[in-house]
């Protein structure tokens, strides 16, 4: 049984392991305790997120969505190995679990088979959702990798737990894969050998990159409101593409998606490839200053 860490002494805990962490918009603040009690905590959960892109998978995991509202996690685990913090305290990402599995993590046994819906998991456990599209397909990078042993182990550390406090979704409720593309128990051994160590200590987070790199191409839905919109828009522009009558601004908007359509035309892309939507190869050409 654990009192769940301050917003300070997670993010402490995480720089302190070594990780480069983002802190995004109003994680501080941002729960569920309105729903539901908050702790105590007793372990780590590790998910997919089933989508692409950094940013609207952080976007997402910060706001949920419709069925389910967010935050959908604390942190969003990216495939550079980035950490983007969601949440602190309650969240909806382990939802109704197996009061075995839950006795066995306090415990810090062997897990049973999870065979029931009968425990509330969103009070009990720290969830970072990891950035990958769950097919089995999508590769994991090593540097995504070690980022979720990183993680697991500063939680588990500044706890006092021992890996065994470490799930996956799949550990926890029926009928759950996640996460998918390595196993749990490879992924409790690298944490075990990093606990028996010292944290790395904090990093030197990365230079800011001089252009804004492609946020994926589901950030680019209606209701999307970012600056990196406007930047966006504003690079058009000078590239001679701007559609617009009034802009550009921070709204995704149709005249965001022709000014778009006509850049694509400009690099040479017909058809369905010039339909408005940006895409890696002329994103990356557009360099649009980062935001």
């Amino acid at each position: 049984m654990a009192t769940p860490l301050s917003a300070d002494k997670l993010l402490k805990a995480l720089r302190d392991e070594g990780l480069h962490v983002v802190e995004h918009r109003s994680w501080r603040t941002n729960n569920r305790n309105h729903k539901g009690p908050w702790g105590p905590t007793h372990g780590v959960m590790i998910h997919h997120t089933v989508t692409s892109g950094t940013a609207s998978s952080v976007e997402l995991c910060y706001n949920g969505h419709s069925a389910l509202p967010g935050p959908l996690c604390h942190g969003v685990i990216a495939k550079d190995g980035t950490v983007h913090l969601v949440g602190n305290g309650r969240a909806n990402h382990a939802g109704l679990g197996d009061d075995d599995v839950l006795r066995a993590v306090i415990a810090e046994k062997a897990l049973p088979p999870d065979n029931e819906t009968n425990t509330d998991g969103n009070r009990y456990f720290y969830g970072f959702e990891c950035v990958n599209l769950g097919d089995g397909k999508d590769p994991w990078p090593a540097a995504q990798l070690l980022a979720i042993e990183r993680a697991a182990a500063a939680v588990c550390r500044a706890h006092g737990w021992g890996e065994r406090s470490v799930i996956g979704h799949l550990e926890w409720q029926p009928g759950k894969v996640d996460p998918r593309g390595f196993t749990m128990s490879s992924m409790r051994t690298r944490i075990g050998k990093r606990l028996d160590g010292s944290p790395d200590g904090p990093s030197q987070p990365p230079p800011k990159p001089t252009y804004e790199p492609f946020p994926g191409a589901s950030f680019f839905t209606a209701g999307r409101k970012s600056p990196i919109v406007t930047a966006m828009g504003k690079r058009l522009v000078a590239e001679g593409c701007g559609r617009y009558t009034v802009g550009p601004g921070p709204a995704w908007s149709t005249a965001d998606r022709n000014s778009y359509a006509a850049w694509q035309r400009k690099l040479g892309y017909t058809g369905t490839a010039a339909d408005g939507i940006p895409g890696k190869s002329s994103w990356d050409r557009l360099k649009v200053p980062n935001v």
